[in-house]
């Protein structure tokens, strides 16, 4: 029995001995002889002297002290080096850090139990690196084992032991620019679409660039995001400068997902010179995007806001009143209500989930804004309206690019609202871009807009995807949808230089169309531009001329709730129809520091709303061409005519290019004079000045 016993107590201990020595570190060629006791130190010596042997500092007699490189860094199954992420005070400090990393051999993997496995070091290393130097060593993946032993020795159900080890492997500190190689969502904004559209519509790119927003993984095709991000950074040392100077504020990345979370305001102060009103605009707001795995993307932001504005922005807010009793819709935001002294407090809430079942299809459901065209303005599919619930179909492939968009849009006004509640419309877009070759774009777009009248809901004679609407809308009746054609074009004249155009037709009537008559059914619009990058021979100054013109009538409706409209913002132009305008913008980019210009001029033709005048002159989307002047002899901007005019002048710096954050300064000169004042339109000027600091998420349109 004694001796049973003896044996028992020798086998007991040979456990302990293996448990102790079931973990090895990775070893170098030159610590293969070194005991197990003594690898660690061995491993972290051996590492020195090899990158110093390759590191070479980039600056001579650097003056600056207490320079280190973070290294991030494990080893894999293999006994490769994969290097995480390098963090220095210079980028070329850096970069030298890396290459020298580069060059580290393969050597022994780390094992566990016997078995090869990985294991990850964060170190700081000081720079330059000196002889019989050493590491900062901040972490490493043995406090994981170490936290196994613990857990093998507590009192606990092989279960929970396990569940209680699961926490300490999670890695969230991986985040390497993850966002700018994925296929999230680039926020709308007019002044980063612009230098993205410089690349992408080079000659022999087979970029279809009309719908927008895109992606970044997309634009990442023609336009380098990563090494432009790379010339925008500043050297900070600091968590904080960092933070407000070049990365997201909450970075989480591991093996499978990513995701980054922005805090951000859009807080401006101005003053109305001429009613003399001092303007502002109070907005906080948080901006989230993310992936889990390789083929989910998500994105949202919600906004809180309260603005006064001057004063012909404050009575087109009013102007779009909903029922309901708020006092008005902030065009572009959404429904506001009444906080006080003519402040506006309106709430705005976006977001998407994507999934990419394959490279050629993506597959979103969100609720947001869309833009289709090549311009600055969209005669097919703008995002002058508010957010709106969709679910979009894109296919790429061969030289097309497919788009299929459904969507829920609401009538808030009184005349239409039953029982509280707003009137659901839907409208299903179907648009076909098409590389004819390296120069010469072609696209074909139709839409239709049905109401949800006799409980019809989402007509499922619309879901397919590529079947003309037309011929639906025919068997439905003339009033059960309202149908609108378009073609696009694109052509690249040079590297630089790109012309464009749109072609809108509503409720097709070709007879109506070539008559020459000024039928009330001609209802058309058009749209030429030329877009002239590096213009004068200018680095980064963007050219930008436009011409939009639409017929009265256009985008309304016989029904009335089935115009082109969502909450009492038009779909396409702010300016709805009976109207012609010109353009002239330029853009200039400088690093951070950027500069815009923008001249428009233009005829709008107002209904007269007096001397007992209350006829439809075909300008107000939301009229009912019941009502309509005449039949024919219809003319562009007739009516209460009033010529229109706006000037812009805006600097900025971008702070942060990560989250958006930018300061600017802005001048805004405004006026019109229709031949009849009314309750719609008046005689006016404004001088507006406004600076702000802002998250360039969202695009602000004053200009209507």
């Amino acid at each position: 029995m004694k001796l049973l016993y003896s044996v028992l107590i020798i086998m007991f201990s040979n456990l302990i001995v293996a448990q102790s020595n079931m973990e090895s570190f990775p070893i170098f060629v030159e610590c293969k002889d070194i005991v197990n006791e003594q690898l660690e130190d061995c491993f972290y010596k051996t590492l020195y002297s090899k990158l110093k042997t390759t590191y070479q500092h980039p600056i001579i007699n650097d003056s600056v002290s207490n320079q280190s490189v973070t290294i991030r860094f494990e080893i894999d199954r293999k006994g490769d080096f994969v290097l995480i992420r390098a963090d220095a005070l210079r980028a070329s400090v850096r970069s030298e850090m890396t290459k020298a990393f580069e060059n580290l051999p393969n050597i022994q993997a780390p094992t566990f139990n016997g078995t090869p496995t990985f294991m990850q070091f964060v170190l700081n290393v000081p720079v330059p690196m000196k002889d019989r130097g050493s590491f900062q060593i901040y972490s490493n993946s043995k406090d994981v084992v170490e936290d196994k032993k613990i857990n093998d020795n507590a009192v606990d159900s092989i279960a929970f032991a396990k569940a209680n080890e699961e926490f300490n492997t999670i890695v969230s500190d991986q985040y390497d620019k993850h966002q700018l190689r994925s296929d999230a969502i680039i926020p709308l904004s007019y002044q980063r679409y612009h230098r993205y559209e410089a690349a992408m519509n080079r000659i022999g790119n087979n970029a279809h660039t009309a719908v927008k927003p895109y992606t970044f993984n997309y634009v990442d095709q023609y336009f380098d995001l990563e090494a432009e991000r790379a010339s925008l950074l500043k050297e900070r040392r600091t968590w904080l400068g960092r933070k407000w100077h070049n990365e997201h504020f909450f970075e989480v990345a591991g093996k499978d997902y990513w995701f980054v979370v922005d805090p951000g305001v859009d807080t401006q102060i101005g003053r109305d010179l001429n009613d003399e009103v001092t303007t502002y605009n109070n907005t906080r707001l948080v901006n989230i995007s993310g992936g889990i795995g390789s083929q989910i993307t998500f994105g949202g932001s919600i906004q809180e806001s309260q603005g006064r504005f001057p004063g012909y922005f404050q009575r087109e807010i009013i102007s779009r009143a909903p029922d309901g009793g708020n006092p008005g819709i902030v065009p572009g935001r959404g429904i506001a209500e009444d906080g006080g002294e003519n402040v506006f407090d309106y709430p705005v809430a976006t977001g998407y989930i994507n999934y990419k079942p394959s490279k050629y299809f993506d597959l979103q459901l969100g609720h947001g804004q869309h833009f289709i065209g090549d311009g600055y303005r969209s005669l097919v599919l703008s995002d002058n309206s508010q957010p709106f619930p969709y679910f979009k179909l894109n296919a790429k492939f061969w030289k097309l690019d497919y788009t299929v968009l459904y969507t829920s849009l609401r009538d808030v006004r009184s005349e239409v609202t039953a029982d509280d509640s707003f009137r659901t419309k839907y409208m299903v877009h179907h648009y076909l871009s098409y590389n004819v070759n390296k120069r010469l774009n072609l696209g074909f777009f139709e839409s239709v807009l049905w109401q949800n009248d006799n409980q019809r809901g989402f007509d499922f004679n619309y879901l397919n995807p590529v079947i003309f609407y037309q011929s639906i809308e025919l068997q439905t009746g003339s009033r059960g949808g309202n149908a609108l054609l378009g073609f696009t074009a694109k052509y690249k004249f040079s590297d630089f230089i790109t012309g464009y155009g749109q072609l809108t037709l509503d409720e097709f009537s070709g007879g109506s169309v070539v008559s020459g008559n000024g039928s009330y059914q001609n209802k058309s619009a058009y749209q030429l531009g030329v877009k002239w990058q590096n213009a004068f021979k200018v680095p980064n100054l963007m050219m930008h001329v436009e011409y939009n013109r639409v017929r009265p009538y256009t985008y309304s409706h016989n029904t009335v709730v089935l115009n082109y409209g969502n909450s009492n913002q038009a779909l396409a132009h702010p300016w709805g129809a009976n109207f012609y305008e010109a353009i002239i913008i330029g853009r200039y980019t400088k690093d951070r520091w950027y500069g815009i210009a923008k001249a428009i001029y233009g005829e709008r033709g107002y209904d007269v709303l007096s001397n007992g005048d209350n006829a439809f002159y075909g300008g107000n989307i939301y009229g009912t061409e019941d009502n309509r002047i005449a039949d024919n002899g219809n003319e562009t901007t007739q009516g209460n005519t009033s010529n229109f005019f706006f000037g812009q002048l805006e600097a900025g710096y971008v702070i942060n290019p990560a989250s958006r954050l930018k300061v600017f300064g802005q001048v805004i000169y405004r006026s019109q004079n229709p031949q009849f004042n009314n309750a719609v339109v008046r005689g006016e000027s404004t001088m507006w000045l406004n600076v702000g600091l802002r998250t360039d998420i969202m695009n602000w349109s004053f200009d209507r």
